[in-house]
């Protein structure tokens, strides 16, 4: 005769092992609220625990995101603010940020928050990123004044790839090579 599992326990199991799961990864990576539920959702794909239902799963993945999203293990805020820094440290422009944060599934309202803190910071952010950029790729005014105008349209292609309008670009390739020096040297 087969045992009958009491489906209580088998649950409580579950969302601790969730826990367990979800704790782990915590300490290995921040991860942003949805990244979280992405990983525990592939993790219990992989096992195939054939006793709970994958809308059961869904409820259950919530449950445990919800619980450490209100102990603060997990906050999409502070994810937000870490990231945006982050990318911003990198020569990121505004747009590429909000496109990266909108991918780790952050709420809009949390993005908004934190593309206005950074405006507020510095209302040029997008130049200064385009000038790192230029430094770290040696483009635009960080070329020889030699090979500046024939590398002009490649270059302003770069930054438009790297998130940066036209204005933008064209402002900053448009510096002369002793604006640029000074500038290298203040960030």
């Amino acid at each position: 005769m087969i045992p009958i599992k009491n489906k209580k326990k088998n649950l409580e199991m579950t969302i601790e092992e969730m826990r367990n799961f979800a704790f782990a990864y915590l300490e290995k990576y921040s991860p942003s609220k949805q990244q979280l539920k992405t990983y525990l959702l592939k993790k219990y794909l992989k096992l195939s625990i054939s006793s709970i239902k994958k809308k059961d799963l869904n409820d259950l993945i919530n449950l445990v995101t919800e619980d450490l999203e209100k102990t603060k293990f997990v906050n999409d805020k502070f994810y937000s603010d870490s990231k945006a820094k982050h990318l911003i440290q990198k020569g990121s422009s505004i747009n590429k940020i909000r496109n990266y944060l909108i991918s780790k599934g952050i709420r809009e309202k949390y993005i908004k928050e934190t593309i206005d803190k950074i405006i507020d910071d510095n209302e040029d952010q997008d130049f200064f990123s385009a000038i790192k950029i230029c430094k770290k790729k040696r483009i635009g005014p960080a070329r020889d004044e030699d090979n500046r105008s024939l590398f002009y349209k490649k270059d302003i292609s770069i930054l438009a790839r790297s998130g940066f309008n036209f204005e933008t670009s064209k402002k900053v390739m448009d510096i002369d090579k002793s604006d640029y020096l000074r500038i290298v040297n203040l960030l």
